[in-house]
């Protein structure tokens, strides 16, 4: 049985991720609005947050969000996935864990970061991924310790 409290709503974000989106005025965007919402920034940045009561990295990532956004001076539109958008974001980006962040120039790829990163390390990433050329996500990759038949992850 689960500790949560049964008025939780597992299909909305997080509390606090709503919150956040709600102050800082972050669009949420779903598979029919997100390519002419993405294409209308010339840079985004995209939470594909995941499964908040499984994953405590979900609200974590969403509190460094705003402070990103405020490291690039508000040169990056912030867009939040839908939660029912979520796996299809996924399927789209190939990328392997939740929670993800998608970095766009006017709707099209330049990379993804999954998972909390230190600080540094979102520095020192950043200004390489930003001035890529746009270009297709990276082929789906397995997640470490997942394995076919065959051996091959």
């Amino acid at each position: 049985m689960s500790d949560l409290s049964p008025e939780l709503d597992r299909s909305a974000h997080s509390p606090l991720l709503a919150s956040i989106i709600a102050r800082h005025h972050y669009a949420v965007v779903g598979e029919e609005d997100f390519e002419a919402i993405a294409a209308s920034h010339p840079l985004s940045m995209l939470l594909v947050a995941g499964d908040w009561w499984r994953l405590a990295e979900c609200d974590d990532l969403a509190v460094v969000v705003p402070e990103l956004d405020k490291a690039l001076g508000g040169h990056v539109g912030v867009l939040v996935a839908a939660r029912d958008a979520e796996r299809a974001m996924q399927r789209r980006f190939r990328f392997a864990s939740f929670p993800a962040l998608i970095f766009l120039r006017e709707g099209q790829y330049l990379g993804a970061m999954e998972g909390i990163r230190d600080w540094s390390e979102y520095m020192n990433e950043l200004p390489d991924m930003l001035g890529r050329e746009p270009s297709d996500p990276p082929s789906f990759r397995m997640p470490s310790g997942c394995a076919t038949p065959n051996g091959d992850a």
